[in-house]
C-alpha cells in the first residue's frame, strides 16, 4: 500500500498546517476555548475557505466527492493543533447521514450550506447509559396528524450549541429512523458542557417535539446501516487526527529531551530514555499504518463486515498507542507535563478522549471478534 499522500493532499495539508500554526496556535486556541461559545467562527469560515468542508460532500450537491483518504492529512494537522472545532462531526458523521441517505430537497437544503459554512450539523445518537450503541432504545418517534413526535435524550452531542439543524437517531415501530431537528424547537433542550479536552457537547432532551414528515431521514425503520456506515467513517478520521496529535508528542517530547538539562547533560543523553522514544515513535507509526488502512477501506470497501473489521482494528490499535504515547510525553516531560501551561499536557487529554470516542479498545476488540 502506498502510504503517501497526493499532491493536492499534501498542499491542502501545508496550507491547513500553515494557517493553524499563525492563526490557531496554542495561547489562542487556549482563548477560544474560554470563550462564551467554545469555537471560532472565524476559524470556521478559514475551513469553510479551504474546502474542508466540501471534501467529502458529493460532487452533485456542491462538494469535491473525496473520502476519508483525501482528508487524513488534513486531520493529521487539526491533531496537531488540537482543533476543537467540530469539524469532524460535520463532515464525518452528520454531513455523511445527510449525503447517504437524505432525500433531494434535503440534501439541496443542507449541504451547499455546510459546504460554504454558512450551515452546521450534529448528530446526536448516543443516549444515557447505553455507551456504544449505535442502535437508539429510550428515544422514539411516533406518527401523529402533522408527521412525527419525538421523546427521549441523547447524550455527549458534540458541536450541538453551534448547529442549525440535529440529526437525531429515533426507534420508531419498524426499527431505527433518523430525524431533523432544529435545536430551537419547542421541547427541546440543550445542556452543555464541556469535556476534559476542552470541547463544547451538549445533553438533548426531547420531550413531544413535534416534527413534520418530511423531517424524516432516509427510510423509515431502515437507518441503522447508514449510520454505521457514517460512524465507521467518522472513526477513520478520529483515527488521522490521533496520528497528528500522536506527532505533536512526539515531537515536543524529543525537544524536551534535547535541551532539559541535568548534571550538566541533555537528558536525552540517558539511552533509557532514547529505548522510551523510540518506542513512542513506533507505536505512533504502527498506529498511522492501521488509520491508512481503515480510511482506504470505509473509501473503497462494499462489504460492510469487512470495512468495520478495518476500522475495528484500526481503533484498537490507535487507542493503545493514544495512551502509551501520551502518557510516556507526561511522564518524560516530568512535573511540567501536567501543567496547563505546557499544550503536551492538553494534547494527553485529547488522545484520552480519542481512544474513547466511538468505542474503546474493549468495545472494537469484541466487535472485530464478533466480525470474525
Amino acid at each position: 500500500m502506498n502510504f503517501e499522500y497526493s499532491d493536492e493532499q499534501q498542499q491542502l495539508a501545508d496550507s491547513l498546517g500553515k494557517y493553524l500554526a499563525s492563526q490557531y496556535d496554542f495561547e489562542k486556541r487556549k482563548a477560544i476555548i474560554n470563550s462564551a461559545s467554545g469555537v471560532s467562527d472565524t476559524a470556521w469560515a478559514t475551513f469553510a475557505e479551504m474546502g474542508l468542508t466540501a471534501i467529502a460532500v458529493p460532487e452533485a450537491d456542491g462538494g469535491f466527492g473525496g473520502g476519508a483518504v483525501d482528508l487524513m492529512a488534513a486531520m493529521e494537522a487539526c491533531g496537531q493543533a488540537l482543533v476543537v472545532e467540530p469539524l469532524l462531526d460535520n463532515i464525518g458523521l452528520a454531513g455523511r447521514l445527510v449525503a447517504k441517505a437524505g432525500s433531494d430537497a434535503q440534501r439541496a437544503a443542507l449541504l451547499p450550506g455546510l459546504v460554504d459554512g454558512s450551515i452546521q450539523l450534529a448528530y446526536a445518537g448516543l443516549e444515557p447509559g447505553r455507551r456504544y450503541a449505535l442502535a437508539p432504545e429510550t428515544t422514539t418517534a411516533r406518527s401523529s396528524a402533522e408527521g412525527w413526535v419525538l421523546d427521549g435524550a441523547k447524550c455527549v452531542v458534540f458541536g450541538a450549541a453551534s448547529a442549525h439543524r440535529l440529526i437525531v437517531s429515533a426507534r420508531t415501530a419498524d426499527g431505527v429512523s433518523l430525524f431533523l431537528v432544529d435545536p430551537k424547537a419547542a421541547g427541546v433542550t440543550l445542556n452543555p458542557s464541556r469535556t476534559v479536552d476542552g470541547q463544547r457537547v451538549a445533553d438533548v432532551t426531547l420531550a413531544g417535539v413535534q416534527l413534520a414528515a418530511d423531517a424524516l431521514l432516509g427510510p423509515q425503520g431502515g437507518a441503522l446501516p447508514a449510520i454505521e456506515e457514517a460512524t465507521d467513517f467518522a472513526t477513520a478520521l478520529l483515527c488521522a487526527e490521533a496520528i497528528g496529535a500522536m506527532q505533536y508528542a512526539n515531537e515536543a517530547t524529543l525537544e524536551y529531551l534535547k535541551t532539559r538539562k541535568q548534571f550538566g547533560a541533555p537528558i536525552g543523553t540517558n539511552q533509557v530514555l532514547q529505548h522510551r522514544m523510540v518506542e513512542m515513535v513506533i507505536f505512533t507509526e504502527q498506529a498511522r499504518s492501521m488509520a491508512t488502512l481503515a480510511a482506504s477501506k470505509v473509501d473503497t470497501c462494499t462489504d460492510a463486515r469487512e470495512r468495520a473489521r478495518a476500522v475495528s482494528a484500526a481503533k484498537v490499535k490507535i487507542a493503545d498507542a493514544a495512551r502509551q504515547v501520551s502518557q510516556e510525553a507526561v511522564q518524560l516531560h516530568g512535573g511540567m507535563g501536567m501543567t496547563e501551561e505546557l499544550k503536551i499536557s492538553h494534547t494527553f487529554r485529547r488522545l484520552t478522549m480519542i481512544a474513547q470516542r466511538f468505542g474503546d479498545a474493549d468495545h472494537h476488540l469484541e466487535r472485530f471478534a464478533s466480525l470474525t
